[in-house]
């Protein structure tokens, strides 16, 4: 260590109390966290890309400062969609510092990497209560039944109004209409649950009936149409 001579030419004088940094909630217990070693939690960032195209969702569940368990899901451009392979790749098994100063290729994942970098140090992490935390694959489940993403895809314009395309259920195959023309349910197909079960040897025609379902008031509906086409 280099002191100038101003430093030097000084004397000593000795601190009195010893301020600590404030306790944190982590699974379940108050930690003064001093060193990378001593963050724990499972969350949820968002982050997105310089021209804003495209965001991301990271999930990450770190145990003594090292992330176990990553989900990577994105929105937007195709590059995006592709840097978060590798970016699956690259952050297991690191430590939040080291994932927080890599590069995770797409900006949009390096923005959620930074933001929960920020929930998890601070002690804003899901499991923050939860005493132990959560299982390695909380992750996994957080996706629900068919292991995908749950997306919500709606369009809309003026003239013609709104179209229900993809929504926590499914792939929308079509949407009920009142008498007013208002919607008042939806038809779908978790796509999910239809692709497992082709694997399984499914007839194609048969997995699709089983993976169908409706929400709302469908079966009362005056009109059903395509929300793609009609």
């Amino acid at each position: 260590m280099i002191y100038s001579t101003e430093i030097e030419n000084m004397c000593p004088v000795h601190k009195g109390a010893n301020h600590d940094p404030a306790p944190i909630p982590e699974e379940g217990k108050w930690v003064k966290a001093k060193e990378v070693g001593d963050i724990s939690g499972f969350t949820h960032g968002i982050g997105w890309c310089a021209p804003q195209q495209g965001c991301c969702k990271l999930t990450l569940n770190v145990k003594e400062g090292i992330i176990e368990e990553a989900l990577v899901e994105t929105l937007g451009c195709s590059g995006m969609t592709h840097s978060a392979a590798m970016a699956g790749e690259i952050l297991v098994g690191k430590t939040i510092l080291e994932a927080l100063n890599t590069d995770l290729v797409c900006d949009a994942i390096n923005t959620a990497m930074r933001e929960l970098f920020l929930q998890i140090v601070y002690g804003r992490t899901q499991s923050a209560f939860s005493e132990g935390g959560l299982q390695i694959g909380a992750g996994l489940e957080d996706l629900g039944k068919g292991h995908r993403s749950q997306v919500g895809t709606i369009y809309s314009t003026k003239a013609k109004g709104p179209r229900y395309l993809e929504l926590t259920e499914g792939y929308i195959t079509e949407i009920g209409l009142d008498d007013d023309d208002e919607i008042i349910g939806y038809k779908y197909i978790n796509l999910g649950v239809m692709l497992d079960q082709i694997k399984d040897g499914v007839d194609p025609l048969e997995a699709i009936d089983n993976a169908t379902g409706q929400y709302g008031r469908f079966d009362d509906a005056a009109k059903k149409i395509d929300p793609r086409s009609e």
